[in-house]
């Protein structure tokens, strides 16, 4: 049986300095590494790897690397106390929201956006 704890999701980006700019902007992450190709970010203790997805067919292969912009792949949730203020800092540093803030039937308030590769992230609160 394999441990259930992760400690690196890669997210495979069309342009790295794009996705170096916006996740610098938009989250307060720690550089791990950084080279022409990849920026491995530390959040809270699990790493983001952005990899230009050029690199990427190695890593998954004899799967495809799909293309971008063919719909959404991934949601990353992120647990935060006041999903409203996150959502104004965000419009503020120009990050569109997909959609959101909403409470959801399942006990969170949510609100999605996407980075320039079309990841998606969701900030969530837990509604009391």
């Amino acid at each position: 049986m394999l441990p259930a704890e992760i400690e690196v999701i890669t997210l495979f980006v069309d342009k790295i300095d794009d996705a170096r700019s916006f996740y610098r902007k938009v989250f307060a992450a720690d550089v791990v590494y950084q080279d022409p190709v990849c920026s491995v970010l530390n959040f809270s203790g699990a790493m983001i790897n952005l990899l230009e997805a050029t690199q990427a067919p190695q890593l998954v292969e004899p799967s495809a690397v799909a293309a971008s912009g063919s719909g959404a792949r991934i949601l990353l949730t992120i647990k935060v106390d006041d999903v409203d203020k996150v959502c104004a800092k965000l419009l503020g540093l120009g990050v569109a929201l997909l959609n959101g803030p909403i409470d959801r039937p399942w006990g969170r308030r949510t609100a999605a956006f996407c980075d320039p590769s079309g990841h998606v992230w969701e900030v969530a609160q837990e509604l009391r």
